[in-house]
């Protein structure tokens, strides 16, 4: 019998700890109702829950995103529809002062009211803004350019037998300007020179953006990234042939980016929806300008002063107030067209709401499975672990009680 090493009591004691760790990890998750609660309960669980987590997170903000999108397109949409009144109301001005039963003091009294209406409609545009942003001035619109062929011409005629080489330097896409050689050799025809100046470019980092053709006798570069083009003149002799004689041209271009709105509708990168807003102001709806169509004075304010800046159309006569209701027919098909453009993009983002919400929910339910602890099979592991921590906790007992039974020997 051996009393300095209770192998039994050592085996129960080990066995104790296993069965309270046990139970206090049940209780943990018990208490947290998740089955994980550290990266040791389940590495690849974590991880991989954790980019669940993420993508909920992301989706959710989508749906917000988009839900703020369509209050600014109703914050557009709506002050379009009161400057689709106020066109209504114009065009039943000019049907009425093209009726020869007025005098020319009936027609300057409408031709006020004309302004007033006009200046409105300036206000309207220079004024609807959502979250300090103004929206139908413009500013929401893409305006850049990508010309390729800005500066100085490139006259190309002919010289001497072998005349030097030329450089046309192109930038495009507000990427740094490439230097393209031409060779000295002169040219038949002005499609020869284009495809030596289109091998050049194909065999730089602008291979894919420009594109170079003869165009009537002119060397045409096009953007490709927004199909806008540029031209460089040519010139030729008696002979036919063409060749570079006048220093170095550059050829530069915009970058190619967009000043419209763009809607983040994903959880992740490349995943937006792009908004352009036209300007809805009189001058860009035709309503202002110069010429016999509209007054000699300038009569109509940007609409947050008094100050005239621009002319409104003149009802002064039959032909003028005629001629200003195709105008402002005009003006109301272009107002409609961009309110249905509004009204459509609208329409797409409460299906992208759903469809987010769709998907933050399935998402969540898988990583529910992964993350959530079934609160009724831990129960019934943490009773196990606890009857078996009772259960130890007295073996233990006995186990202590073994050695004494060395003192009967003692006598």
């Amino acid at each position: 019998m051996i009393i300095n090493n209770n192998i039994s009591a050592l085996n129960t004691h080990r066995q104790m700890g296993v069965n309270q760790a046990g139970s206090q990890n049940s209780m943990e998750k018990l208490a947290s109702g998740l089955r994980i609660n550290r990266a040791g309960d389940d590495a690849a669980g974590l991880a991989i829950s954790e980019k669940m987590r993420a993508q909920v997170r992301g989706l959710d903000q989508a749906a917000r995103n988009s839900q703020d999108g369509i209050s600014m397109i109703q914050t557009a949409e709506g002050a379009l529809q009161e400057t689709h009144s106020i066109l209504q109301r114009m065009r039943e001005l000019a049907t009425q002062a093209a009726n020869d039963t007025n005098v020319e003091v009936d027609r300057n009294e409408i031709q006020k009211e004309m302004n007033q209406l006009t200046s409105e409609i300036n206000r309207i545009g220079n004024t609807t803004e959502f979250n300090t942003q103004k929206l139908i001035n413009g500013d929401k619109k893409d305006n850049s350019t990508s010309a390729v062929a800005t500066g100085a011409a490139a006259t190309l005629d002919q010289s001497a037998a072998s005349a030097p080489n030329r450089t046309l330097t192109i930038a495009v896409d507000g990427a740094t300007g490439v230097a393209i050689e031409v060779s000295d050799t002169n040219f038949a025809s002005a499609d020869d020179l284009a495809a030596d100046v289109q091998a050049k470019i194909d065999g730089s980092s602008l291979a894919g953006k420009v594109t170079v053709t003869n165009n009537d006798g002119k060397l045409e570069f096009t953007a490709t990234s927004k199909g806008e083009t540029s031209t460089l003149s040519i010139a030729g002799t008696a002979d036919g042939t063409l060749g570079i004689t006048d220093s170095a041209v550059t050829a530069t271009g915009d970058a190619a980016t967009t000043s419209g709105l763009q809607f983040q509708i994903g959880a992740n990168e490349n995943q937006s929806l792009t908004l352009e807003i036209s300007d809805m102001r009189a001058n860009a709806l035709g309503l202002t300008g110069t010429g016999t169509t509209f007054t000699t004075a300038t009569n109509v304010t940007d609409g947050t002063n008094a100050d005239g800046v621009e002319s409104a159309l003149d009802v002064s006569s039959h032909e003028n107030a005629a001629n200003a209701i195709t105008v402002i027919n005009d003006a109301i098909e272009r107002v409609s067209a961009e309110r249905s453009m509004l009204g459509a993009t609208q329409n797409r983002l409460e299906h992208t709401i759903s469809n987010l919400n769709n998907s933050s929910e399935n998402l969540q339910a898988a990583e529910s499975r992964i993350r959530d602890v079934d609160m009724a099979r831990e129960v019934m592991e943490m009773t196990k672990n606890n009857i078996l921590s009772q259960a130890s906790q007295a073996m233990l007992a006995q186990a202590n009680q073994a050695p004494q039974a060395v003192l009967q020997l003692l006598g």
